[in-house]
């Protein structure tokens, strides 16, 4: 398999740290959608990542879509959404948010700064939709004691929550003063640490046009 694009997406990360998790191997192709954008439109029209292209040619794109199909490729005992409800919706749920989350702070990276003109009330708009699901994935976290979010072991939801904060972070810095957050904060610091984490880590690149 061939996971491309860069690890400053937190939409990309996740990817290859689930691959990475699930000792799937893969190559990967870190191009940026902007100056590489001809050397991806031929898996994907769209020029988004990730995109996954599978061994036998065929071409996945959009997180949760990539995800779900790595799912199916490991034991239901070892998949990273819960099999069982209601953990399993659950768990969709934080990730949606997680990965809303991201989506809003890159609608607002590309706003304030690809732009010459921003419109105020787009940029509320996107800071109070960060604000809103952080503050309603930290209620949720403080409910939840255990290491990870949903029993045991690592999840996808952990990733996307982990993934979502470094690139908020990295992106826009004092968007989520973690301090307001110590429920996401610490979550995201002890998975930052785990080897995974640290393999599929990129420094934030911002797109130069």
């Amino acid at each position: 398999m061939i996971l491309i694009g860069q690890y400053d997406s937190p939409f990309v990360r996740r990817v290859g740290i689930a691959l990475t998790l699930y000792t799937l191997p893969f190559e990967h192709r870190p191009w940026s959608t902007f100056g590489e954008a001809d050397k991806l439109r031929p898996y994907n029209p769209l020029t988004r990542v990730p995109t996954l292209v599978l061994d036998d040619g065929d071409v996945l794109i959009e997180s949760h879509s990539i995800l779900d199909y790595l799912d199916s490729l490991v034991p239901a005992a070892q998949r990273m959404f819960p099999v069982a409800e209601p953990q399993r919706r659950q768990a969709l749920k934080v990730a949606a948010l997680a990965t809303g989350m991201a989506d809003k702070a890159v609608s607002l990276f590309y706003e304030l700064r690809l732009h010459q003109q921003t419109s105020d009330m787009f940029v509320e708009r996107c800071r109070t939709q960060v604000a809103g699901a952080a503050a309603l994935l930290e209620s949720d976290r403080t409910r939840r004691p255990g290491d990870f979010w949903f029993g045991a072991r690592i999840g996808h939801a952990d990733i996307a929550v982990a993934c979502a904060l470094r690139f908020i972070g990295e992106a826009h810095p004092g968007l989520l003063p973690l301090a307001q957050y110590p429920g996401l904060a610490n979550h995201a610091q002890r998975l930052e640490k785990l080897p995974a984490f640290q393999a599929i880590s990129q420094a934030f690149i911002p797109p130069s046009s």
